[in-house]
């Protein structure tokens, strides 16, 4: 097995929330799509049951309707997972007589920007039940979900399917596949990589775990992969694809033990290396809290020659209608030095001279993305998301401040 290796390091920052936003929270659920992040319910005091969708591009958020017969309750726990302009939302409903007999599935229209009906067979007799703490990603055309803790069962081994095009359900395997695959968790992570879903850690029972799983959709089977040098007991954790790798972020082995250690697994290489943080960029303590990768590094497809540029060869960002101010926070001469929203209008002489647009500079690596007036893509543009810089934002989590806008981290590597 390969020495543990060390990572570019990482780049730290927090963005003051300004505005209506939503309240601090943990366990909740997001995930983004073109462009825009999307918050729903999690816990503060109680349960709660709204809906956000925050815009990148504006640095804003907007409350979304979350009342219809469509849209779900208040949840704690459930997972979020994006696919061609729908939002699929599983799990975390309270548990009563009542949300038993309920399948908990609904479905976001990005587009319309409202919950719809669920179409197909979803009144299958074989169907997952409710349950919070488990994994789902996208893999095809197809959600993956994995375990979770149900109800007085406790932790779930359970692995499904849902088609996206029919949104029927298929039972992937259950109790009496036990010894092939990682067993019964919760509060684990997972991502989607080509036609793999890689699974890490959580807590079988009361016990945490480190162990690391690769299922192949193509063979249908379950590999344990090899994590002597990988991170260590975890669950409340969180886990994104970037590039051809995977990035593992906070967590702990209890529920008073957030920590702030960011890893990074590579495909291709088999092997875990820790990531560090810049000097004077200390990233936060976080546990059962969601991150959201933005630009074209964090989709599922990315690899590590995509380039930013449109096929005529000219950069492609977006309109933003907050002046780009430099942020120098580092302090040092040759420091990493970047440029993020700040709520100012354009009002500014010297946002005329350089556009009405983000500009995401790192001048340790003299890489910057800019534009004049006329490359402006339209906000709403569906491929933004490809024109984006790539960043990752944490949002939420414990320890939360009660009553205080939506804790959001983000963080750069800088070998991007």
């Amino acid at each position: 097995m390969p020495a543990m290796s060390h990572s570019s390091p990482s780049l730290w920052k927090q963005l003051p929330q300004s505005g209506r936003s939503p309240r601090d929270r943990f366990r909740h659920a997001c995930c983004s799509c073109n462009g825009n992040v999307y918050v729903l319910g999690g816990r503060e005091n109680s349960c709660l049951g709204d809906f956000w969708k925050y815009s990148v591009v504006y640095n804003e958020w907007t409350e979304l309707n979350c009342t219809s017969e469509a849209a779900p309750e208040e949840l704690e726990g459930h997972s979020m997972v994006a696919h061609e302009g729908f939002l699929y939302v599983f799990g975390g409903m309270l548990d009563s007589a009542y949300t038993q007999c309920r399948c908990a599935l609904w479905v976001f229209d990005v587009a319309k920007q409202k919950w719809v009906q669920c179409r197909g067979k979803t009144s299958s007799p074989e169907t997952p039940t409710n349950r919070k703490g488990h994994s789902a990603v996208a893999v095809g055309s197809a959600m993956l979900m994995y375990g979770g803790y149900v109800d007085i069962k406790g932790s779930s081994q359970d692995f499904w399917s849902l088609d996206f095009d029919t949104t029927a359900w298929s039972l992937l395997s259950g109790s009496q596949q036990a010894s092939l695959g990682p067993g019964p968790r919760h509060s684990h992570s997972a991502v989607a990589y080509q036609d793999c879903m890689y699974l890490f850690g959580g807590l079988k029972g009361l016990r945490e775990q480190r162990d690391f799983w690769r299922w192949n959709s193509c063979s249908h089977t379950w590999s344990s992969l090899r994590n002597k040098s990988g991170p260590p007991r975890l669950m409340g954790h969180s886990a994104v694809a970037y590039r051809d790798s995977m990035l593992v972020f906070g967590g702990g082995e209890s529920q008073n033990s957030p920590t702030n250690c960011l890893w990074r697994y590579g495909f291709a290489a088999q092997t875990w290396s820790q990531v560090t943080s810049h000097p004077d960029s200390d990233p936060p303590d976080k546990i059962h809290h969601c991150c959201a990768g933005l630009g074209p590094s964090y989709r599922s497809d990315a690899g590590p020659g995509l380039q930013r540029t449109s096929p005529d060869g000219k950069l492609r960002p977006f309109k933003n209608k907050c002046f780009p101010v430099p942020l120098t926070f580092l302090g040092s001469e040759g420091a990493i030095e970047l440029q993020t929203f700040a709520p100012t209008t354009l009002t500014d002489s010297s946002a005329q001279s350089t556009g009405s647009c983000l500009t995401f500079e790192n001048k340790t690596f003299r890489k910057q993305w800019s534009c004049t007036e006329d490359d402006l893509l339209d906000p709403e543009d569906a491929d933004i998301a490809q024109h984006l810089p790539d960043l990752l934002l944490v949002l939420g989590g414990r320890p939360c401040t009660r009553q205080s806008p939506v804790s959001v981290w983000q963080m750069t590597l800088t070998d991007s």
